[in-house]
This record gives C-alpha cells, structure tokens and sequence, in this order.
C-alpha cells in the first residue's frame, strides 16, 4: 500500500489505473469504513481511499478541531485490508487558497433535515467531493465510488451532483453497519461516554418504532407519529432534531395517500449529552 499526500503524488500514482475504485473518508477509521474498503476492491482496478478533514463541512461551533485524527492507525487497518492506495492531504494541499469557488447543492435537496440544522454542510461536502473526484478520476474514462448509507441524505446529493454535472462515475451506497446492539457504526461513537453508549442504540429503535407505526396505518396523521416519536425520545434524555419519514426518491414528506404506496425511508437525528448522532432505515 502506498500513501501520499500531495495532488502530484497522487495523480501519479494513479496513471496506470484505468478504473479507480474510490471511498472518501475523513479518517478515525472503523469498521463501517474498512466494509466500504472491502466492497470498493471488487469494482475497479485500484482501490484509493482518502483522509481529510474538511473544514468547509463543519460549522464554527461543531467539532473540526477536536475531531480525532489518527492516520498512522487508520494506515494500518487499510494496509491490512489490501487497500492499494492511500490519499492523506494537509489543509494546505486541498485548499492552497480561500476556496471562493464553491459547489452549491440544489436546495430543495441539500437545505431540508441535515442541511436545516447544518446549514452550508452540503456546500462544503459537494466542494471538497468534487476536488477529491476531480483528483482521483481526471483523465479517466470511468470509475466508481462508494458511500455509506448511513449518511443517506448526503449520498443523494452526491448522487444529484454526479448526475447533474455528467461526471463518469458510478455512485454506490452501501448498507450501514451496526454494532451487535443495533447502533449504527460512527467514528462520532467514541465521544459517548460508557453510560451514553449503553443508551446510544435507542436511536435506531425509535426510527423503527416510528416505521412501524407508520406501517400499521393506524389513523393518525403522519405528523403526529413523529412527534410522539421526538417526545418518547426526548423522555430518555435525548435532544432530538428531527424523526420523520420522507420518501426514498427526494426526501420530501409523503403525502397521507402515499403510505403504503411509496418507498420511505425514516430517518432521525438526535443529541445525546455532547454527542450528535445520525442514523436512517427503508421502509
């Protein structure tokens, strides 16, 4: 396994692939990671991972600074994977200059759920997704790149993106991993203290609560559904920001009549203590 750091030294490394296969990462490894590794080494030539922590993604108040970065033990994990390739960038080599010229989501995607209560996030994660697809692929004919689906809403505006701007790429989405109890797999698990762990997975069970419940079409609206599922949650001691059910093809609210007739998708972000989790299931 090689690892560079610089756009020359990747780009370089890159010139007899014909095909890369691709996983983005910002570092802080886990298992969830190194599954996306593994299913990425059956769909090109090479197999590229990156590490970077993207400032542009993070608010001033969130966590870019203290954000965990241990590359010489991600490195190890991914050489044990046979990971071909390893781009591990400073913040002076992705962004030599102000980044004034930004990519801006369509906001009807990228300002609902996550972008509501992260506004910009979309914006930073489409620019530095684009440089890094710019990076890995310029000059090739095809190539492939996978996502976690646990980041749902984000892989559908990478999707949009991709298609949008005509890039040659293949986007794949692959299943979240959990833990044994049901918690979906996140390098932001580490903040939770041993108690908030043990509470951690009630995360996952109210979104299954909540697609359950709407399932069973019990005659109460839809609306009412989610913010029971909010209230529940919060009686644990949770600070939810959303639990709502939207439909898989643009993340907007079903309408009363589509239920049972659309695929959903639930999805739910909540606070617990320092630490803010994410996590989403098809229904």
């Amino acid at each position: 396994m090689k690892i560079v750091h610089t756009l020359a030294e990747l780009r370089q490394a890159l010139v007899a692939s014909r095909h890369p296969a691709f996983v983005p990462t910002m570092g802080n490894l886990h298992e969830g990671h190194l599954d996306l590794v593994r299913q990425a080494q059956g769909l090109g030539d090479m197999t590229v991972v990156s590490i970077f922590v993207n400032r542009l993604q993070f608010a001033p108040h969130e966590d870019f600074d203290s954000y965990p970065r241990t590359l010489e033990a991600d490195a190890q994990k991914l050489r044990a994977q046979g990971c071909d390739l390893v781009f591990a960038p400073s913040e002076r080599e992705m962004y030599p200059q102000l980044q004034t010229f930004k990519v801006l989501p369509d906001p009807a995607l990228a300002d609902i759920l996550e972008g509501h209560f992260r506004p910009g996030f979309f914006t930073g994660v489409c620019t530095v997704v684009m440089k890094l697809f710019q990076a890995v692929f310029a000059g090739k004919a095809e190539g492939t790149a996978v996502f976690g689906k646990k980041d749902y809403q984000q892989v559908m505006v990478i999707r949009r993106m991709v298609e949008q701007f005509a890039l040659p790429l293949h986007i794949v989405s692959s299943e979240t991993l959990r833990a044994d109890d049901g918690l979906a797999l996140s390098s932001r698990n580490g903040y939770l203290s041993p108690q908030e762990r043990s509470q951690a997975v009630k995360l996952s069970q109210a979104l299954a609560a909540l697609g359950q419940a709407v399932q069973a079409r019990t005659g109460r609206s839809l609306a009412a559904l989610e913010e029971e599922a909010c209230q529940m949650l919060a009686a644990q001691g949770w600070q939810p920001d959303y639990l709502t059910v939207r439909r898989r093809s643009d993340l907007l609210p079903p309408a009363e009549g589509e239920l049972g007739t659309q695929p959903l998708v639930v999805l739910g972000a909540a606070r617990l203590g320092r630490t803010r989790l994410i996590d989403n299931l098809e229904i």
